[in-house]
């Protein structure tokens, strides 16, 4: 019986006495036919309520992904289909999960944290002293003598302020010839402008780091009783990167070759003013230097108006190493062009899906569900890498061989077992294909003691950009996206590296103009963020 006589079947009803006259064989028939219906309604539905249940814990759910069980693993994973974000913009932090069933004391502050709070701030003394009259009042005449001081400390902040700087450039003319000289000053940014490094540093700051949008900013100076338009800021911030940042992103583009293991991500942008089909994306990528490099840390954006594989095939052209992504196909795709390239998967996705599978169940079939033991898995995996941290390289190789891959190969070899024995299409029968797709990819990791097992790194490099998107919701022009992508590379490298992006961004302002002349770009190693010649006041 072929599917469309199943349906008709289905579709008809049947009387009492139509069917007593039924033969057994048409009855029988009958019968698992209406089985076979029912089943697969039952799976439906059940697709229906996981789908619902997701969405709803989406919108009104907790981020953190808590088993709520003993010896949880030092790992903090969040929801990769959170409305209006994408997965990079989900993630939210990489803290230590905590024990549903336990709650931590809270602890006592330790001696000396105050003193070390204000630790290096200006001291601005601020007398308080009785007259005489009132002393003779209290006490009588001469019948006081006075005691050491009380001492107390409190912060005193400043709002913003602009002031203008009137520079008076002294200019010298020969009296044997009609030659002149003037003196040293400073570089200005842009001929016939107000802008300084002071001041596009602060702003760059308050967008690129703080995520306030322009005509927020705009608002704010109006409050204080200054014209500085949005425009004449987006008109600086352009110009500037362009001139200026671009050429130490370059500088960092080639020396994040020298790294062994990359990290990288995307997520969709609107560019307005793009004159392309509508519904079309556009991208902001992210690469960035692996997590087990933190003392020299670089995070590079690059704007792109797809998700080509043309994009990072271009980025990446002299990189010879291992790439952590996310599983997307066209990392895949060039790695098989190229013999130098290996691509590492992120576990992270790999228990996403069963994790919001369990998360959609009742709280009594949880720990019962198939999702739930593949999550308790790969907790196992997580715990035994975590012991591994403070290794040296070859260490880390040495011991995940030993404790770790027979984790991962039990959980492969399970996998398989179970994918046939799931409802097709469920989060479970997604997770378990997800892993299985890119098995080779999240057994990269065991092979290299520089990989890391996830890559939540890029994520959260990421993330203050798609912070910001929410805020600002479009980027203008493509020149804005370029700017963008240079500038949110900056801040987020002096962040990686422990810089105050303020002043990094006022240091590098000042500095790159003077060399607009050289013929080569040595002098960006000074201005690397761990060079030894960057100020004290660019360092926390």
């Amino acid at each position: 019986m072929n599917l469309i006589e199943k349906r008709f079947i289905m579709a008809m009803e049947y009387t009492e006495e139509q069917l007593n006259n039924f033969d057994k064989t048409t009855l029988v028939q009958l019968f698992l036919v209406q089985q076979s219906q029912l089943r697969d309604i039952d799976q439906k539905l059940q697709l229906l309520l996981e789908q619902a249940a997701v969405l709803n814990n989406n919108r009104f759910g907790k981020s953190s992904e808590k088993l709520g069980t003993e010896n949880q693993i030092s790992f903090l994973e969040v929801d990769g289909n959170i409305i209006y974000f994408n997965e990079a913009e989900a993630i939210d932090s990489l803290a230590e999960y905590e024990d549903n069933e336990t709650t931590k004391p809270r602890g006592r502050k330790a001696k000396g944290k105050r003193a070390a709070d204000i630790q290096g701030l200006p001291v601005i003394p601020v007398e308080h002293k009785m007259t005489e009259e009132e002393l003779m009042s209290e006490f009588g005449e001469d019948g006081w003598y006075q005691l050491e001081d009380e001492i107390y400390n409190r912060y005193r902040f400043t709002p913003m302020k602009v002031e203008i700087e009137e520079h008076h450039v002294g200019v010298y003319k020969s009296k044997k010839d009609n030659h002149f000289k003037k003196a040293n000053h400073p570089t200005y940014l842009l001929r016939n402008s107000l802008v300084s490094p002071t001041l596009l540093a602060g702003i760059w700051n308050a967008k690129y780091v703080n995520a306030e949008p322009l005509y927020r900013q705009e608002q704010e100076f109006r409050r204080m009783g200054l014209n500085i338009d949005r425009a004449d800021m987006a008109h600086w911030t352009i110009l500037c990167a362009e001139r200026y940042l671009s050429v130490f992103y370059d500088y960092l583009h080639e020396k994040i070759y020298n790294y062994h293991v990359l990290q990288a991500d995307e997520t969709p942008v609107l560019v307005s003013k793009e004159n392309r089909t509508k519904g079309s994306k556009h991208y902001m990528w992210v690469y960035r230097t692996g997590k087990m490099y933190p003392d020299k840390q670089i995070v590079l954006y690059e704007y792109q108006p797809s998700r080509n594989a043309s994009h990072p095939r271009a980025f990446l052209k002299d990189f010879k190493g291992v790439c952590v992504t996310d599983g997307y196909q066209v990392y895949h795709t060039i790695e098989k062009e190229r013999e130098t390239l290996r691509i590492a998967g992120c576990w992270t996705h790999a228990r996403r899906r069963f994790d919001e599978a369990v998360k959609a169940l009742p709280k009594d079939r949880q720990k019962s569900s198939l999702a739930y033991l593949a999550l308790k898995q790969i907790q196992a995996i997580y715990r035994e890498e975590n012991k591994l941290a403070s290794m040296t390289i070859e260490e880390r190789l040495k011991h995940r061989q030993l404790t770790v891959k027979p984790l991962v190969d039990a959980y492969f070899t399970w996998a398989k077992q179970n994918l046939l024995s799931v409802t097709p299409k469920s989060k479970t029968a997604k997770g378990l294909t997800y892993s299985l797709n890119q098995e080779k990819y999240l057994k990269t990791f065991l092979e290299d003691g520089e990989v890391p097992m996830d890559n939540n790194s890029a994520e959260q490099a990421i993330r203050p950009f798609c912070v910001g998107k929410k805020n600002w919701v479009m980027i203008d022009t493509i020149a804005g996206a370029e700017a963008s992508a240079i500038i949110y590379s900056i801040a987020e490298t002096a962040k990686a590296n422990n810089l105050k992006p303020y002043h990094y961004f006022e240091y590098l302002l000042t500095e790159i103009p003077k060399h607009m002349d050289d013929h080569d770009t040595s002098f960006c190693e000074d201005l690397l963020p761990w060079s030894d010649k960057l100020p004290t006041e660019c360092r926390k």
